[in-house]
């Protein structure tokens, strides 16, 4: 079950309430008895663990990363299995852009 984070917009009382999904939202504060309890938007409460992608793989070229012996190993190229980002379409080089010149 999810925990939701509500704060009162009458008196800033805030508490994290242990609800199901498809638990109607509070809307009545506990502290002041007003109706105007809100559900706030927070950050999700999980971290991915294991051999899977990392929010750190490939943000630098010559990165280490961990194998699975637990020594940190120079990786030159994605392992097999590895997911690789592919580039943007938006990012054109520079040599490349074409050249608009034009006369009015």
């Amino acid at each position: 079950m999810p925990i939701y984070a509500y704060k009162c917009e009458s008196c800033g009382f805030a508490k994290d309430v242990l609800q199901k999904m498809s638990d109607a939202p509070l809307d009545v504060c506990p502290a002041c008895a007003q109706p105007v309890f809100k559900k706030q938007v927070t950050a999700a409460g999980f971290q991915l663990k294991g051999s899977g992608w990392y929010a750190t793989d490939f943000k630098g070229g010559g990165a280490t990363s961990t194998a699975s012996g637990g020594a940190p190993a120079e990786t030159g190229s994605p392992s097999a299995g590895a997911v690789v980002a592919a580039p943007s379409a938006d990012i054109v080089p520079k040599a490349s852009a074409p050249k608009t010149d034009s006369i009015s």
